[in-house]
């Protein structure tokens, strides 16, 4: 071995390059002492420690990951709103948070399939019941008037069904919050809501910050 090697190229080499190197030294007496060898043996083996422990932090992140994404695709899927129909309770660009359920009640917000389009509505009355709006947007459920807080105004809005409204089995009347805009259950063109047609009940509302909390 070259007496004039550096120590400092005793960082760039390898456990097994170390210990041939001790052996080496014990036979030809090199000038690089024990002391500075065994340092670097020592900075070896925290490297690997700290490079095994870096993999299995990095393996554990990797498998939370997929099964985060597993769950959000198959139990809560994550949802965009876009336009105005659920104003004032949900926005333009809000993104909200739902749960995979078929069971729903009156004043639950779910999202459901419309040909290809996800939309967002409003449960108003369930399988049977018997749905009636007045001229100034007034809404009766079984012939009792529903008291909506989430409204700013209510508005007859575009119909073209007769009321009162008998709901068909296994499906749902649903109307935006938003009723001056909102196309809904009031339209023949998307009618009661049927089971198959459900994707799940919106819960809460993640994005923008200041509109974080639980959708109602």
């Amino acid at each position: 071995m070259d007496r004039d090697m550096d120590k400092k190229d005793l960082r760039h080499l390898k456990r097994k390059e170390l210990i041939d190197l001790i052996d080496k030294m014990q036979t030809e007496n090199d000038l690089v002492s024990n002391v500075e060898v065994k340092k670097e043996l020592g900075r070896l083996k925290e490297r690997e420690k700290y490079l095994k422990h870096l993999r299995k932090t990095l393996s554990v992140l990797v498998v939370v990951a997929a099964i985060s994404v597993l769950v959000a695709t198959l139990w809560m899927p994550v949802l965009k709103i876009y336009g105005s129909s659920m104003d004032p309770t949900l926005e333009n660009g809000q993104i909200v948070v739902s749960i995979k359920t078929k069971k729903l009640k009156s004043g639950d917000v779910v999202a459901f399939w419309q040909g290809n389009k996800l939309l967002v509505k409003r449960v108003i009355a369930g399988p049977g019941q018997k749905v009636d709006i007045d001229v100034n947007g007034k809404v009766s459920v079984d012939g009792k008037a529903i008291h909506e807080t989430y409204l700013d105004s209510e508005s007859l809005g575009n119909t073209d069904i007769d009321f009162p409204h008998q709901v068909e089995e296994s499906r749902w009347f649903c109307m935006g919050d938003n009723r001056e805009s909102s196309i809904d259950s009031r339209s023949a063109a998307i009618g009661d809501i049927s089971k198959e047609q459900i994707e799940g009940k919106v819960l809460f509302s993640v994005w923008p910050l200041n509109k974080i909390g639980i959708v109602k």
